[in-house]
């Protein structure tokens, strides 16, 4: 029986889906994957850094090209700030929801540790972590507020900040953050939209690598630059 939020228990449309547990953590789900979607591309693009800086700022260039002539300069990137900032409240909505809820149904500590409280604890702060990063990165990277770089040139932004020790120590325990972030969360959207009931225990496994590998693709850029392999 599926637990509900509301005297009516059928799913029929946000208007509903949104008032049950299961239809929170369904949306909770769908948008922690266009998070994640968006994260393992803005990973492999940051890996051209690799190819010079010629490429990489060819390559940032032509991010705000996509579309054309469809759409003005910047719109794709536009849209996709708007998509990924709907994603963002909608998820957060959803954790603080569903950690309230949680909170009423088994008011008593010691049982809900027994109930993953480990793993609950471990998103919640680490879901606070990421979304700090988030501001700072954009301060960061994107508007270059906090940055010492002397140009607006993506390259020389990301060689700049991370030629700052502690940079590359927020940038670090964020990552780590995220590692954590992917591995419990892909199993939990998984579960919830019912996608591997049968292989449990190597859903698991790929969970893990998967997280795993895309924050050491994350970390191959600072500590690159730290040990002028990136400069």
């Amino acid at each position: 029986m599926v637990e509900t939020l509301s005297k009516n228990p059928r799913v029929t449309g946000f208007g509903t889906l949104h008032r049950s547990t299961i239809g929170r953590k369904m949306i909770m789900a769908v948008t922690g994957l266009i998070m994640l979607a968006f994260v393992v591309v803005h990973m492999i693009g940051n890996l051209k850094i690799f190819f010079g800086e010629t490429e990489f700022n060819e390559y940032a260039a032509w991010l705000r090209t996509i579309g054309e002539p469809a759409l003005h300069e910047a719109w794709y990137l536009w849209i996709q700030r708007a998509v990924l900032t709907v994603a963002l409240v909608l998820h957060i909505w959803a954790a603080i929801t569903l950690s309230k809820h949680d909170v009423r149904a088994r008011p008593v500590k010691y049982h809900a540790k027994r109930k993953g409280g480990y793993a609950t604890s471990t998103m919640r702060w680490g879901g606070v972590t990421l979304l700090l990063f988030i501001v700072w990165h954009i301060l960061d990277m994107t508007t270059g507020t906090v940055n010492p770089a002397t140009s607006h040139e993506p390259y020389e932004r990301i060689t700049a900040g991370f030629d700052q020790w502690w940079n590359v120590v927020i940038y670090t325990l964020a990552m780590g953050a995220l590692c954590m972030h992917i591995w419990h969360g892909l199993w939990s959207a998984a579960n919830t939209l019912g996608w591997n009931r049968a292989t449990t225990a190597s859903f698991r496994t790929f969970a893990v690598v998967f997280a795993l590998l895309v924050a050491f693709g994350f970390l191959l850029i600072p500590y690159s630059v730290v040990f002028g392999l990136v400069d």
